[in-house]
């Protein structure tokens, strides 16, 4: 009994033990994280302090006596605004305080037409109007909201409109001197996004166009690496089978899936571009659409990159002495394919047009080598079926004895009857098994037929150098595309020399990832 309760007291002081080392962790821990934010992208401490900032001036409304005076209680919707407006990048920023005020506005000129013509009448006709006002209105606005352009662009300043309207129109009937109420609302309201617009547009503004510029040209470097990598790792590397090809710890799954998740990354900065100001240095027009269309390329080319990464974790591979035939011309090819994503990624950093002779020769050499490869080596496309033709025969004419080989050739029946005989007696055995053995037999014969079936040791291989030939003719889609913009975006020509430029700059993390979520309207 008493080494029992020693025993449980033991149990007791070591859980209180490991409690304490926690406890003692999560400071550290909550250090390291927050360390780790900001090395991320400094330029979410600055927006840290730059939405303080403006909360403490707002605030002033409040705290100071002669302005609460001026303005009383609704001096709170100026700091609503800004906790509500201020986002990370001055086109957010923009889009939805533009948004808000004009919703704003809009509603309380409305509500004022309604409540001018609502008092001309009797009690009980107000009061009608009212109900009648608030559910054409509301369904009116609530409708807009599914059109394609409104719901794009308008989406919030029609939940702001119906939010103000309902308030003002519902209020007037019960409250008097509503529209001095709403007269005070909106010049609060007007404050706080005047705030949020210069603390966005004036100190350290962050640039929705940016992010998106630098995003496509890191998009481009992802996948020079991956194929790079994926071709290396073919020809040198230990291929495992795996049914886990989205490792987070793979290079080469870390390079194409910034360009496979970026379709609603580019098409949110390119929404928050379009509100952005010209603030580059010859104030020209931001192509926020054209980049859409240049990462609609780089998703497409993104695909058949995943497909050439699927060749290695497939479960039939090309013996390796095989594929040491064709090593050199994939890995110069691949080289050049990359070389070319490369060259792409820094004309459009450097905002430059990319070389005339970008597809080079030595690309076009590579390509040659390779058809010339896989010409060099027919019977390895053809495979050879001798062997295991023969043995097909030998137990097809087992059976008949001393069968002339020819009419086993010709007599489609007899193996026909063969294969029938075959089946009948694997389900006799199946039936007398149980389901679990079965299962295991089923599975055990699937994988046996999948590998005895007449392929070539070659044909995995084939597959493999038809999608590294692939990525070599989507690159014109990809060098048309970047082309355009560079026409678009007013891009500094091209000099010989340029193409040694490479910068230095590491690429920002997920730029979706500074975008905080909204909580509703208000």
């Amino acid at each position: 009994m008493q080494a029992a309760k020693k025993l449980s007291s033991d149990l007791t002081e070591l859980k209180t033990l490991r409690m304490d080392r926690r406890l003692k962790r999560i400071p550290c821990l909550v250090w390291k994280t927050t360390w780790k934010v900001g090395c991320d992208d400094p330029r979410r401490v600055i927006h840290a302090f730059k939405v303080g900032l403006s909360l403490t001036l707002v605030s002033l409304l409040y705290l100071l006596e002669p302005l609460f005076k001026g303005i009383g209680q609704n001096a709170i919707w100026a700091v609503m605004t800004v906790v509500v407006v201020f986002e990370f990048t001055a086109g957010a920023t923009l889009c939805k305080g533009l948004n808000r005020g004009l919703g704003t506005l809009l509603a309380g000129l409305l509500a004022f037409l309604l409540d001018y013509v609502a008092n001309a009448s009797g009690q009980i006709l107000q009061a009608v109007f009212i109900a009648a006002a608030v559910f054409i209105i509301g369904s009116a606005a609530t409708y807009m909201r599914f059109i394609p352009y409104i719901k794009k662009n308008y989406d919030y300043g029609v939940v702001i409109f119906l939010l103000t309207f309902n308030l003002l129109t519902v209020s007037s009937y019960r409250v008097d001197h509503v529209l001095k109420m709403a007269h005070d609302r909106f010049y609060t309201i007007a404050i706080g996004c005047a705030v949020c617009l210069l603390m966005s547009l004036l100190v350290f503004p962050n640039w929705s166009g940016e992010d998106l510029h630098h995003s496509t040209a890191f998009k481009l470097e992802g996948l020079a690496k991956s194929i790079e990598a994926c071709v290396n790792e073919y020809f040198y590397g230990e291929i495992e089978v795996s049914d886990d090809i989205k490792s987070s710890e793979d290079p080469i799954y870390k390079g194409y899936k910034a360009v496979l998740d970026s379709k609603s990354t580019d098409e949110t900065l390119a929404l928050h571009a379009s509100w952005e100001p010209r603030h580059s240095r010859y104030c020209h027009k931001f192509p926020s659409q054209q980049y859409v269309k240049v990462g609609i390329v780089l998703r497409q080319f993104g695909y058949t990159v995943v497909a050439l990464h699927g060749c290695l974790r497939t479960e039939i591979q090309t013996p390796q002495s095989v594929r040491v035939l064709f090593k050199d011309p994939c890995i110069r090819l691949a080289a050049e394919v990359s070389k070319v994503l490369i060259e792409l990624a820094n004309s459009i950093r450097s905002r430059r047009h990319c070389s005339p002779e970008i597809l080079s020769d030595h690309l076009h050499e590579a390509l040659q080598d390779l058809n010339t490869a896989i010409k060099s080596q027919p019977r390895l496309f053809l495979g050879s079926n001798d062997i295991q033709a023969n043995n097909m025969l030998a137990t097809i004419v087992a059976p008949h004895g001393k069968s002339s080989l020819s009419s086993v050739k010709t007599d489609s029946s007899a193996l026909l009857d063969w294969k029938t005989k075959r089946l009948s007696s694997e389900q006799t055995k199946e039936a007398e098994q149980g389901p679990e053995v079965r299962k295991v037999l089923r599975s055990q014969t699937s994988r046996i037929a999948i590998t005895s079936l007449e392929f070539s040791e070659a044909l995995p291989f084939a597959a493999f150098a038809s999608l590294l030939v692939e990525t070599v003719a989507k690159l014109d889609l990809i060098i048309d595309e970047v082309e355009e913009l560079g026409r678009l975006a007013c891009f500094k020509e091209y000099k010989p020399g340029d193409e040694f430029c490479v910068s230095s700059e590491t690429p920002r993390v997920d730029v979706l990832e500074n975008h905080l979520p909204s909580h509703g309207g208000e």
